[in-house]
């Protein structure tokens, strides 16, 4: 791993409050993310399962964790299983944990080669009443491929079909939502590196730049600071292509007069940060462009200070409506008629602002939580509003990353220039 080694506390209180969760007599696994196929010998790079990393620190594929707090033999209550090296893997692929380095990373004293698993799983799972299974119920994601544990699954009913089966996910969702000290040191990390890369991209921009000459000093920068490189595939959207939300072909030149839109962040130690800018070309908002992003940073502005404790999701989605509304109106790109005729299914500020205002954010970008789920301390999430005229080839997103505490919000991204003037100063200084 290119990050030092996370403190072993973080995973063994993670393991710890999950199993508080468990019905008594339960037997919960864990499988490691598949391994996918890039091209005929090459896999893509390996991104580990956001669940197996949260409760084990195990940053490696072919992985399985087994937790039975309430087994009888009390060696296998919490049971790491991991790909066996040999001098083959060693040559071609390099580093693979020890039993002793997967000890000293996750907290767990019982660590076996994956080729035990199927005879201690059978020695230990009929004293078991209920079985936790884990699939990706991330309500942002519909899955077509079967992949790792939706295999497993069938394998376990078809061995097993007498015992109950539970959902791990449910638990996943409350505990990953709540960021503990660690977790939110790595997302500020994350942070950090996001706003060197931004700073350096100030720098760097001037007309007749492309997109992706840009992206590469992103990534320049993300991989010289140890991040583990983009936390999403990065949107260096100039000029009519801002107005493109997920565009990601980076292949156009920047033009003198336009605005490069910017959506990216570093993953570091497996935690994402997830900024959005947007910046002149040559360096000076005309009028009508700072007219639009003043109106969105006061959006943004307002935004954060809705989010708090106790917020409801489609409240607080409900009142950054009415505040963008506000704006569209005053630039020009709404009437008070267009406002009086909208529906609630589609308000009339959705014209030119359709996407959400917010998204929990953690080991996954669009992390683990509860949609209906009132905001609580320790979570953290993206504020990000942004307006996009097509008719005007023009695009403006904000974004920052705010953590939710008992006492008031933090916003992880406050070192990160933001105010048009001073994006200004740093492209002319």
């Amino acid at each position: 791993m290119k990050y030092p080694t996370i403190d072993q506390s973080l995973f063994i209180l993670n393991r710890k409050k999950f199993t508080n969760n468990l019905k008594n007599n339960s037997l919960a696994i864990f499988n490691s993310s598949d391994e996918f196929p890039r091209s005929g010998d090459q896999n893509f790079i390996f991104k580990q399962n956001p669940d197996l990393f949260y409760l084990s620190g195990i940053d490696q594929e072919q992985t399985i964790l087994l937790l039975f707090p309430d087994c009888p033999n009390p060696l296998y209550r919490e049971v790491l299983f991991l790909r066996q090296t040999n001098d083959y893997i060693k040559v071609w692929e390099g580093y693979k944990y020890t039993k002793e380095q997967a000890k000293a990373a996750s907290g767990i004293q019982e660590v076996y080669w994956l080729e035990d698993f199927d005879n201690i799983l059978h020695s230990i799972v009929n004293y078991a009443e209920h079985i936790y299974l884990n699939t990706n119920e991330n309500d942002r994601y519909a899955h077509e491929v079967p992949y790792r544990d939706i295999r497993f699954i069938e394998k376990m009913r078809a061995k097993y079909p007498l015992h109950h089966y539970e959902r791990s996910a449910p638990i996943m969702r409350n505990l990953r939502a709540v960021k503990s000290d660690v977790e939110v040191e790595l997302t500020k990390k994350a942070s950090a590196i996001t706003r060197d890369a931004f700073i350096r991209v100030l720098k760097f921009t001037k007309p007749g730049v492309k997109e992706y000459e840009i992206e590469a000093e992103i990534i320049h920068e993300f991989i010289r600071q140890g991040g583990t490189g983009h936390a999403y595939s990065p949107i260096i959207a100039s000029g009519h292509n801002a107005n493109i939300l997920h565009y990601n072909d980076n292949n156009q030149e920047c033009k003198d007069g336009d605005v490069i839109l910017f959506d990216f962040g570093a993953e570091y130690a497996n935690y994402n940060a997830d900024m959005s800018r947007s910046i002149p070309v040559n360096g000076r908002f005309t009028e009508r462009q700072k007219q639009v992003y003043n109106s969105v940073l006061h959006v943004m502005k307002e935004s954060i200070k809705l989010i708090g404790e106790g917020t409801i999701w489609n409240t607080y989605h409900e009142q950054v409506g009415e505040i963008m509304t506000e704006q569209l109106v005053n630039l020009g790109l709404i009437s008070a008629t267009d406002v009086k005729n909208q529906t609630t299914a589609w308000p009339a500020y959705k014209k030119y602002f359709m996407h959400g205002n917010s998204h929990h954010l953690g080991i996954d970008v669009h992390d683990f939580a509860g949609r209906y789920t009132p905001f609580a301390a320790g979570n953290i999430l993206t504020v990000e509003p942004g307006i996009y005229i097509p008719e005007e080839g023009l695009g403006i997103r904000l974004e920052n990353n705010i953590l939710i505490t008992a006492s008031g919000n933090v916003d992880l991204m406050a070192d990160i220039p933001l105010e048009a003037e001073e994006i200004e100063d740093i492209m002319n200084s």
